[in-house]
């Protein structure tokens, strides 16, 4: 959910909306990310000033963890379009075992890597890349919770779930994405919905994964 969108007329704020020096989400001044929850629960972050850069706000990160609840504990998380890495995050705070940070902004990324530093955390990798074409370029051990949350209206949330089927989750992995609302991008049959949540122009989709879903489909197939 934290990501760079492109933006026009809008302040280089961490919200990227017109404000009074403090985020409408969490109330507190912008350019920080709080950690709600886990080991480093309240340590604050800092956030580059960068156009459309802004952590997911707290209150919609809350509903996200708590949905997913003791899942967290010894998952493989994959960050993808990362932006602050505020999802993956706050994943390894609540117990992720390892997580891997796509972001192709150098600079943000490096911010992400200096983060993990002051938190201490050495069991993430930061990728400098474009997350669409690293789905279709690479393959990965599978991962068990993917956050994916592309830029707005560039059409990238679609052809991005169907990607990563390609090898890239586990057999019952929990995918968490993030469109404009209004948008309701076509996911793989192996997606179960759990859960929605919208916030402001943003609506988020919780999917569960199982192959066996894909496979009564098929059986349910007329033959041809």
């Amino acid at each position: 959910m934290s990501r760079q969108r492109p933006s026009r007329n809008r302040p280089r704020s961490g919200a990227g909306k017109p404000r009074s020096g403090k985020s409408p989400a969490s109330g507190r001044p912008p350019g920080k990310l709080r950690i709600i929850g886990g080991e480093h629960r309240r340590r604050q972050l800092p956030v580059l000033d960068k156009p459309g850069l802004r952590p997911t706000p707290d209150r919609v990160r809350e509903t996200l963890f708590n949905w997913l609840g003791g899942e967290l504990y010894r998952v493989r998380v994959l960050d993808l379009f990362a932006g602050t890495g505020a999802l993956g995050l706050e994943a390894l705070s609540r117990g992720a075992s390892e997580a891997l940070f796509v972001e192709r902004d150098a600079q943000v990324a490096q911010a992400i890597s200096d983060n993990l530093a002051t938190l201490a955390i050495d069991r993430a990798q930061v990728r400098c890349a474009d997350a669409a074409a690293l789905l279709k370029d690479e393959t990965a051990t599978p991962f068990d919770l993917v956050f994916l949350d592309p830029p707005f209206r560039q059409g990238l949330a679609e052809p991005c779930c169907q990607a990563l089927e390609a090898g890239w989750l586990a057999e019952e992995a929990w995918i968490y994405v993030e469109v404009e609302s209004g948008l309701t991008p076509a996911v793989p049959p192996t997606w179960q919905l759990h859960r929605e949540v919208r916030a402001g122009d943003s609506q988020g989709r919780l999917y569960r994964r199982s192959e066996s879903d894909a496979d009564s489909l098929k059986d349910a197939a007329p033959e041809n």
